[in-house]
């Protein structure tokens, strides 16, 4: 019988490769685009080694579905992570138990587990900082904005104000993103659809 050893780290690299694939597409990165990931994100080796972490033991927690996937793979191959990745785990008391402390910041299970989901994917590149606090934020200003153009008073200087206040919030809450992120999400961003689009359809007044 052979025996099984470690997964080589090349291995495990792969590995996040294809699984990051399969949940993102096959999408290529411009160099535009690697300049915007390499300002925005820091590189997954340089980040454990910072902070003193095997790099492979974070790509297996990464695998098994504890840790979040890369944002980001730069055209080079390099795994592109939030510089807070350890953040939230480390204040949850520790990967194994950052799901049920994730999870518990919505009353309703079933969203706590679908927003689980998608902080697992990489996915959430759309806020500077990814924590609960921060995705139900995001959540509610762009249901706000959305929802803005059908209140009564809509159009009016007090409503603009208003409007305008919501925009400029979610605008710090959020990056700029780039054109890789509209082929994996196919299509506009909520900056495109919520900022850009809101600030030039309603000026301020």
């Amino acid at each position: 019988m052979r025996r099984e050893g470690p997964v080589p780290e090349t291995d495990l690299k792969q590995q996040l490769a294809e699984r990051f694939h399969q949940v993102n597409g096959v999408h290529p990165m411009t160099d535009a685009d690697d300049v915007y990931v390499s300002a925005q994100f820091v590189v997954l080796e340089e980040l454990c080694a910072g902070h003193g972490r095997d790099v492979d033991e974070v790509r297996r927690l990464m695998l098994g579905r504890r840790l979040p996937l890369p944002g980001y793979l730069r055209s080079d191959g390099a795994e592109m992570v939030p510089a807070d990745l350890f953040a939230l785990a480390d204040g949850a008391g520790g990967a194994e138990v950052l799901e049920a402390w994730f999870t518990a910041h919505w009353a309703d299970p079933a969203i706590g587990k679908a927003e689980w989901n998608a902080y697992l994917s990489g996915q959430y590149v759309c806020l500077h900082s990814v924590t609960p606090a921060a995705i139900q934020r995001k959540e509610h200003l762009t249901a706000a904005i959305g929802a803005a153009a059908n209140e009564p008073d809509a159009g009016s200087a007090p409503w603009r104000t208003r409007l305008h206040a919501l925009v400029d919030e979610l605008d710090a809450l959020e990056p700029d993103f780039t054109a890789y992120d509209r082929l994996r999400f196919g299509g506009p961003t909520s900056r495109d659809t919520c900022v850009d689009a809101m600030r030039a359809r309603f000026p301020r007044p």
